[in-house]
């Protein structure tokens, strides 16, 4: 089995994994990397010719650093099968629309998806056997593990151990293990950073901005500040779609936030901003309500906070290296310790991790030896 490192390693975004065995050539996500955008260095690290021998692309969920690039794929070249789940699919389109554009939304919504299901036997891919589990981290969200029948490895797109949100199925025991290493070393346990997001929201009763992606944390913020929050336009039809999806929650956490979201307001993005947190879709300030909103409160002076990924460069980025805007980060990935634990779990002896820079990478694999922190996208691997 041989690993291809399209993407995401050794960098944050556009994360995308080859896995060839037995002549089939599978691709794990096509993400598109935001802080490089309008550079090559925007799409995966895959030629037009690797693309056209690619047999299938399977999406682990629909975030632009793992689906932006699928309408670029199918430009460039590919023609093979898609899979993805259902609630993955019904996001999908309008990630590529806002990250790709009008045309690549377009390719997408033309190409043939296939419902990837989750449980033990996925789907058979040549042959490859797919099992897949939730991930924890957003509604049609799943971790893959790939067999060949004589060894696995278990790719965790993005993945959310103990999320008070959504629900994470264990993982397989393989023998290569690709975590999720977005957070790097960082160990502070989300409980923490949830008391110190309330804490600062509190401490503003003038209202604030909390740019948040439409599926995933905004569910995860939400849960935090319940019918406080303010809504921005999507954001109460995001929620919705995610308390509908029942299956991919933890159990017990959607009655309690459906009743929330019945009572909280809605605003648009104009003056005067409301007096309390406004949930609003992210871009980092680059697409969606989150441009109008937080081109008012700069020029308004009207607190921001970030509590995710700042791609460098981003509107957000520059209110943030100017003072205007505040950080504190949400665990919507798994801390240190639970990258630890996952790792000690499952067996494997190899063990990469993705959508961390080299330092921060480097970092965790003094907490987690068996971590290989050197290898970088654009590196290929054989996995005997």
């Amino acid at each position: 089995m041989r690993l291809s490192l399209h993407g995401g390693f050794g960098e944050k975004g556009r994360t995308s994994l080859g896995v060839d065995a037995g002549g089939y050539r599978l691709l794990l996500d096509a993400g598109v990397k935001t802080s490089a955008r309008g550079t090559p260095d925007y799409w995966p690290a895959i030629t037009r010719d690797e693309l056209a021998q690619v047999d299938a692309i399977v999406v682990t969920h629909a975030h632009e650093d793992h689906v932006g690039a699928l309408g670029w794929c199918l430009a460039q070249g590919f023609r093979g099968r898609i899979l993805m789940t259902g609630d993955a699919h019904a996001e999908c389109e309008s990630v590529v629309a806002a990250y790709d554009g009008h045309d690549a939304a377009q390719r997408v919504r033309a190409a043939r998806v296939e419902t990837l299901a989750v449980g033990e036997r996925a789907a058979t891919l040549g042959p490859l056997t797919l099992a897949t589990g939730r991930s924890g981290h957003i509604a049609g969200g799943v971790w893959c593990a790939i067999d060949d029948g004589a060894r696995r490895i278990t790719y965790c797109g993005d993945v959310v151990p103990n999320s008070p949100v959504f629900a994470m199925d264990p993982l397989p025991a393989c023998d290569a293990l690709v975590l999720d290493a977005s957070y790097g070393d960082d160990a502070t346990p989300a409980p923490e950073r949830a008391a110190e997001i309330l804490a600062w929201v509190r401490a503003r009763p003038q209202g604030s901005i909390l740019p948040t992606p439409r599926f995933g944390r905004s569910l995860e913020l939400f849960a935090l500040l319940r019918s406080d929050a303010v809504l921005a336009t999507g954001m109460r039809e995001a929620l919705a779609a995610q308390l509908d999806a029942s299956r991919w929650l933890a159990e017990g956490a959607a009655e309690g936030l459906r009743r929330d979201l019945a009572r909280a307001s809605s605003c648009e993005a104009r003056e005067p901003l409301p007096r309390a947190p406004v949930l609003c879709d992210d871009g980092m300030g680059m697409s969606g309500p989150s441009a109008d909103l937080l081109r008012i409160a700069e020029r308004t002076a009207h607190p921001v906070l970030l509590t995710g990924h700042v791609p460098e460069g981003s509107p957000a980025d520059r209110l943030l290296a100017a003072g205007r805007a505040s950080w504190i980060r949400l665990p919507t990935h798994p801390t240190c310790g639970e990258n630890v634990s996952l790792a000690a779990r499952s067996g494997a002896r190899i063990v990469l991790g993705h959508s961390c820079e080299r330092d921060a990478l480097q970092r965790l694999a003094d907490r987690l030896p068996r971590l290989s922190p050197d290898v970088a996208t654009g590196d290929r691997m054989e996995i005997g």
